[in-house]
């Protein structure tokens, strides 16, 4: 039987192309811009930990309102603030640093309205049977538009004097986003029942046999890779060339090999490839990391992007399809699944926070680069602790299957 998605998938996906294609524009070079007004690591790691604290917070409070009453409205919002974060980044210039924490938990308010909407909704509008391939096409479009945006953004920043061009990018980013808003009104407003659980995730972390406490384990795990390496890895880059059209370039290389292996995974990667999957997925992750520790150069920064732009859909794909599986497992379930997704959220800001302690200790303690590298691979290990906690849960999913 062929496996397609129906109309309201297909506007959902375009919706998430230009908020992620707004993001990959001025996302990749923000960390940069912020550096060149003060080159601090901590002061980088205290704008991502202020992102996550709101991004959580976020998830939790904003849950009562997208199951109660309109969660189009949250993603609708959600979009709308982001614009205005970089409204505000324009309006202050250099002068953003000295405003970490408020625009930190602005993006992060953002982020966690957009995405907390947006998750429910693609549990409503997916099922069991075509969630991969709707995984795989957020995937492919996340790569399309990390091909374009940075390459393009990196290309006009390098020929334009002083900020000139980070001001014209961030201007393209608030239209792309007011655009979305637009685009979201033909998305159906979404049917509402029950009400709000605020202890829900409590309440699954502290049953014995409940599945959600080692998926809960495993978005932990995958969390505290991702909360240094969604800015670090590009920083490195950064410091490696100096160039920000040497940026964009190596996103526009790893975003078309993401592409590839994104349409590939979406295509062929079924449910009962699951465990097998995330295990190679997390080893290769691992693995492509190694170089690092001879050199840090554009080569081998080069070599890991590509390398994990191959890995990361084996890894992520089960992760986040059987989350949502496990939603659908039950009406009761099914009735629970925005606090559900909270507690997902909650588990990966978790893991990121855990993470960006890490950091944060390390280079105030330690910044120099050798540490940080032998820092990132202690972190690229994680996936693998993520794959143990989650052997089991695949494995019955993968007997379930068969």
């Amino acid at each position: 039987m062929k496996i397609t998605l129906g109309r309201q998938s297909i506007l959902l996906l375009g919706v998430n192309g230009l908020f992620a294609l707004a993001g990959a524009l001025s996302g990749t070079f923000l960390n940069v811009f912020l550096w060149k007004s003060r080159p601090d690591y901590a002061m980088l790691g205290w704008f991502t930990i202020s992102q996550q604290l709101a991004i959580g917070i976020t998830f939790w409070l904003a849950g009562k309102w997208v199951k109660e009453h309109n969660k189009m409205s949250a993603l609708r919002l959600g979009t709308a603030l982001s614009g205005v974060f970089y409204m505000l980044v324009l309006w202050t210039g250099k002068s953003a640093v000295d405003w970490i924490w408020p625009l930190g938990l602005l993006l992060g308010c953002a982020l966690g309205l957009f995405w907390i909407a947006f998750n429910v909704v693609y549990f409503e509008v997916t099922d069991r049977e075509n969630r991969d391939l709707f995984n795989g096409w957020v995937g492919l479009l996340g790569s399309m538009t990390g091909i374009v945006g940075p390459w393009f953004s990196g290309l006009i920043i390098s020929r334009m004097a002083d900020n000139t061009g980070y001001q014209l990018i961030f201007t393209v980013s608030l239209v792309i986003y007011i655009i979305a808003v637009i685009f979201s009104f033909f998305l159906k407003k979404r049917k509402v029942s029950g009400t709000y659980c605020w202890s829900e995730p409590i309440r699954q972390l502290s049953t014995p046999k409940s599945p959600w406490r080692p998926l809960s384990m495993g978005l932990f795990a995958q969390g505290v890779r991702e909360g240094v390496f969604a800015f670090l890895i590009a920083l490195l880059v950064y410091l490696a060339t100096t160039q920000e059209y040497k940026l964009g370039q190596f996103s526009l290389i790893t975003s078309a090999v993401a592409l590839v292996s994104y349409w590939a995974a979406g295509k062929w990667f079924k449910p009962h490839y699951r465990s097998k999957g995330m295990l190679t997925g997390s080893v290769l992750l691992l693995l492509v990391l190694l170089p690092l520790l001879w050199k840090v150069t554009y080569g081998t920064l080069l070599f890991m992007g590509i390398g994990s732009a191959i890995a990361m859909p084996l890894y992520i794909l089960p992760m986040i399809s059987a989350g949502f599986d496990m939603m659908g497992t039950s009406g009761e379930n099914v009735e629970k699944r925005v606090e559900l997704v909270v507690l997902r959220e909650l588990s990966l800001m978790c893991g990121r926070l855990f993470g960006l302690t890490v950091f944060m200790i390390t280079v105030l303690n330690s910044p120099s680069t050798k540490v940080l590298i032998w820092l990132i691979i202690i972190l690229g290990a994680f996936p693998l602790f993520g794959w143990m906690f989650m052997r089991k849960l695949l494995i019955k999913t993968t007997a379930r299957d068969s």
